[in-house]
């Protein structure tokens, strides 16, 4: 009984931590999108972080066995940072009214949501392998407690990301934080992750 709740414990710390970034990534991407585009992000967003998290728990013993996991994911996210990057310089460039609400947005709704949520999949594709693995690593063979993981990571990052969303809209320069903050996990998981898949060029 004691280990359960010790494990309890850990997954509730690990997905404060793990869907936080999560949650950083669909309100960066919400936030860059007219105001009437950004609930429908939100929601997409949290959709597709939903489905990517069942998947990956579903395979999750797999997914500890891949050496290398995290290196790979790590690289995803670098991906994901690049494309943060090209769209917070493009604004920067383009920048010319006061109110965040007043900017001037690059092509049709539809075209400005995909790509929102084109970058939201790949940063929900290796975050989820990330929250996952850490959930899965902890629960070990207990199908309950990775289930219990699995739903406090979604409900966390529904509460998160309308939060951050609405904090980079307003103070739109926090976003370059958020941007560094995420190179800064890229390049943890990268390094994390490199002794494993470094194992495996070295044994071919």
């Amino acid at each position: 009984m004691t280990e359960q709740f010790a494990n309890i414990i850990q997954i509730i710390f690990a997905d404060l931590i793990l869907s936080g970034d999560n949650a950083l990534i669909i309100g960066m991407a919400a936030s860059g999108l007219p105001p009437k585009l950004r609930k429908r992000a939100i929601f997409l967003g949290m959709a597709l972080a939903a489905f990517f998290r069942i998947f990956f728990a579903a395979i999750a013993s797999i997914l500890l066995s891949i050496p290398g996991i995290l290196f790979f994911g790590g690289l995803l996210l670098f991906l994901v940072c690049w494309r943060f990057y090209k769209e917070l310089k493009g604004k920067l460039n383009d920048k010319k009214e006061v109110c965040s609400d007043q900017k001037s947005y690059q092509g049709s709704p539809a075209k400005q949501l995909f790509s929102a949520l084109v970058t939201i999949t790949l940063a929900d594709v290796s975050m989820s392998i990330d929250n996952v693995v850490a959930v899965a690593a902890i629960a070990r063979e207990d199908t309950t407690l990775l289930i219990f993981g699995l739903v406090l990571a979604i409900m966390f990052m529904a509460f998160f990301a309308t939060i951050i969303m609405n904090v980079l809209t307003r103070y739109s320069w926090l976003s370059w934080l958020g941007l560094i903050f995420l190179v800064y996990l890229s390049t943890k998981m990268v390094l994390d992750g490199f002794p494993e898949f470094f194992g495996i060029l070295t044994s071919i």
